[in-house]
């Protein structure tokens, strides 16, 4: 069994309010985990507007299968609109 995750540090500039940053945030998280079968959650800067971490965790049996995953959601999230990735870090095991 093999165990990866992804953790995003995101500037969300367009955002004026907690309930803006839910309006770009809960969609993203939603895509990842429907899309990618992954677990999603943000982990950080709850209580800021425009800041926002997300982590993704995928299980897999297989190495290339893990590394597909989860370059797929950094494409995800790279792509989402209202969102600027300030750093990225990945951990295996």
């Amino acid at each position: 069994m093999l165990v990866g995750v992804n953790t995003w540090d995101l500037q969300l500039p367009g955002c004026q309010s907690l309930k803006d940053k839910r309006g770009v945030i809960r969609p993203l998280t939603k895509r990842l985990r429907d899309k990618l079968n992954v677990s999603v959650a943000e982990t950080a800067y709850q209580d800021r507007w425009q800041r926002a971490e997300i982590a993704c965790a995928v299980v897999a049996s297989d190495q290339r299968v893990l590394e597909q995953t989860l370059r797929a959601a950094d494409q995800m999230v790279e792509r989402a609109e209202g969102v600027r990735i300030l750093d990225t870090t990945a951990v295996y095991q």
